[in-house]
């Protein structure tokens, strides 16, 4: 009985500092899980098919808060991505730690989304992001940068500083900077076009910041909600990359969705300006990419040609009918035509890329739904090899829950 109690109340002393220190922090548990039958045919290879979920939306994390009182909160998220029809994928996602105020709004300092990607238009205006029918990437209709600047599947951005604003009077704006200290992070490696792997090619020459920043607007007139966003991208091109004549990249956004009652109407257009070929507007992540370019199922169509510019746009429609959402979407984007016979990355003609999409999402309950649908992409002005910037058509089913 004696050693019970003497073992009982060692255990009770070692318990007592880690209950100490989880007092008044909230841990939440979250994730996704998702996996597609999908069939991608690409002119010039035979088609594939694969259960898997290549645009990595799959994930499970930890949210953690601690009311710090004063309306002060202590925040921090680490997530981590899945691959349930494939091997083991434990990429990271957004990590990131800061400080939130009722009245000022959040702050995050690490690995955060973009401000293209979740707050001004990008994968909130889109219902299939994140899945092979997704509208960034092999897509061809959002920028989809590999150093996360963009609204790229799996696109998050290393070294960064976030602001998110509270809503006042149906008004919001957010900010990203991202400090210049890239020259021990630009070396000459990796594929240039159309996809560097990885995010280590952001930031600007010495003392330069990279930034974002956004402005949005949601309020209800009568029987119509308006949403209306705009943003700006610049990412600095450092003292390596300029003296191979690489430029600072801007990319300019905007766009609205309209809703009346069950039926939404979306758009968006960016104007991109000396796309960046170190892992800028001229690339895609990988998941964006939807695979390795060249293997019959990874293209990167929203690419601009290196130091060039471009437009893309998407317009789309939903109607949801009682748990089911009916999903039409379509746009373009155009990358000019860019350097000439003395330019180090070469000379590159005009492409035009433009794409239909057509699906379903129903949901099963507030966590599980299941999709599908069909997309077609025409790729104009070819630059590339054949089969690899070529014409696509993608079928696919899916599953997704979320908890």
């Amino acid at each position: 009985m004696n050693k019970r109690l003497i073992a009982l109340a060692v255990a009770g002393a070692l318990a007592a500092p880690l209950a100490a220190s989880a007092e008044g922090t909230h841990v939440t548990i979250f994730g996704r899980l998702q996996a597609e039958y999908a069939t991608v045919d690409v002119d010039g290879f035979n088609a594939q098919s694969a259960v898997s979920d290549d645009a990595l939306q799959s994930r499970w994390g930890l949210q953690i808060a601690e009311d710090l009182g004063a309306g002060l909160r202590a925040i921090g998220r680490i997530e981590y991505a899945l691959n349930p029809g494939g091997d083991v994928h434990s990429t990271a996602r957004e990590q990131w730690v800061g400080l939130g105020g009722d009245q000022w709004g959040e702050v995050k300092f690490g690995r955060v989304q973009s401000v293209l990607r979740d707050f001004a238009g990008g994968h909130s205006i889109d219902p299939f992001a994140d899945t092979s029918l997704h509208a960034t990437g092999s897509g061809g209709l959002m920028v989809s940068s590999a150093n996360g600047y963009g609204s790229g599947d799996h696109g998050f951005v290393n070294s960064a500083v976030r602001y998110d604003s509270p809503v006042v009077e149906g008004f919001s704006v957010a900010g990203l900077l991202m400090p210049g200290d890239a020259d021990k992070n630009d070396p000459a490696r990796g594929a240039l076009f159309p996809v560097v792997t990885g995010s280590e090619y952001a930031g600007g020459e010495n003392g330069e910041w990279d930034f974002q920043v956004g402005a949005k607007y949601s309020g209800q007139f009568d029987i119509v909600g308006v949403d209306v966003f705009g943003a700006y991208s610049r990412d600095n091109a450092s003292s390596l990359q300029k003296s191979w004549g690489v430029k600072d990249e801007q990319i300019w956004r905007g766009g609205a969705v309209f809703s009346v009652a069950d039926f939404r109407l979306r758009g968006q257009y960016e104007h991109v300006v000396d796309a960046n070929p170190f892992g800028g507007a001229a690339s895609c992540t990988s998941a964006a990419a939807f695979g390795t370019i060249g293997d019959g199922r990874g293209q990167c169509n929203s690419a601009m040609n290196p130091n060039g510019n471009g437009d893309l746009w998407i317009l789309g429609a939903d109607y949801t009918i009682g748990n089911t959402q009916l999903v039409a979407q379509g746009g373009m984007a155009r990358a000019k035509r860019s350097g000439d016979v003395l330019d180090p990355f070469g000379s590159y003609a005009k492409r035009n890329v433009e794409n239909i999409t057509v699906g379903v999402i129903h949901n099963l309950s507030r966590r599980s739904s299941l999709f599908g649908g069909y997309q077609r992409v025409w790729v104009k002005d070819r630059n590339l090899a054949p089969g690899v910037d070529a014409d696509r058509n993608v079928y696919t089913v899916g599953v997704r829950h979320d908890f």
